[in-house]
């Protein structure tokens, strides 16, 4: 039995997300996301100004007038959504968690797909392959996504973002739109980005949160890692300590992005902090623009 508190949380997030999707995100969705390609319609006589090469020859011959081929855009794509669910992704410094934020922002994504009569399925990970659902339409498969990341209790705790990459590879054989929502706490997975990003049409959506990136000045405390479980005792006012552990952040932040930008890979930086909607709105127009 799901408890009602998660129960009302999905009805909020559907409201919300289904109203950003109506006023907002359908359109900026379906002018970033083109068609995979073109398919034949019908045909139909020649008119004065038609391209000559679309005339159908065979058509043509056996009516004794010209005629050519129409086409229209095969709009329906698969829209992929990796979420990440391991320990760290359950931590939050204010109202939200990561975990919150990645189910808002999958299912905003999730409405866009069905509004545009797009598939969305999902893959949730840890360490390992937690929940595979196979790409669907329709708004009650879009619910049970967002239950399951929200209500879903993952058996590892750890990170393997190249599993779930590998995973991806794996079972969409054909192009879709891969999301990867993920605090990107992890490592070794970059080969498999790399061969993601040539099968699919893959955007990263890094979720942090500000409290992750500095040591407070509190005096002694426990930090627990929440993947490993592992317990330390630090003193917060060790300015040496504090400076290593900002260095370190600093420089996974920019392993991170210079191998996106390698492989010229969208990226989109969100916080449990701050409104997701800009970033998002701001990511659609520019990739509008770029292929436009």
């Amino acid at each position: 039995m799901i408890p009602k508190e998660i129960l009302r949380q999905i009805h909020r997030i559907e409201i919300n997300t289904r109203r950003l999707v109506e006023e907002v995100f359908a359109g900026q969705y379906e002018s970033a996301f083109k068609g995979q390609g073109i398919e034949f319609a019908e045909v139909r006589e020649y008119q004065p100004g038609d391209d000559i090469r679309s005339i159908d020859w065979n058509v043509t011959a056996r009516t004794g007038k010209p005629f050519v081929k129409q086409y229209t855009e095969e709009r329906e794509l698969t829209v992929m959504l990796l979420v990440d669910m391991s320990g760290s992704q359950y931590f939050g410094s204010t109202h939200k968690t990561k975990s919150e934020i990645a189910a808002e922002v999958a299912a905003l994504l999730a409405f866009s797909a069905i509004k545009n009569n797009d598939r969305a399925g999902l893959i949730s990970f840890t360490s390992d392959i937690e929940k595979f659902i196979p790409p669907k339409k329709g708004q009650t498969h879009i619910l049970r996504m967002v239950r399951e990341i929200l209500y879903f209790k993952p058996k590892k705790r750890g990170t393997d973002i190249g599993k779930a990459l590998k995973y991806l590879i794996e079972v969409c054989k054909k192009k879709s739109i891969a999301f990867l929502i993920s605090d990107f706490i992890g490592e070794d997975y970059e080969v498999f980005l790399r061969g993601a990003y040539k099968t699919h049409d893959l955007v990263a959506l890094v979720v942090g949160d500000p409290s992750e990136e500095d040591i407070p000045p509190l005096g002694i405390f426990n930090l627990e890692d929440p993947e490993s479980g592992e317990c330390i005792r630090v003193d917060g006012r060790d300015s040496r300590l504090r400076e290593f552990f900002l260095e370190k952040v600093k420089k996974a932040k920019q392993y991170r992005e210079k191998l996106f930008k390698s492989i010229n890979l969208d990226y989109i930086n969100l916080t449990t902090t701050e409104s997701y909607i800009e970033p998002l709105l701001v990511f659609f127009r520019n990739r509008t623009r770029r292929f436009r």
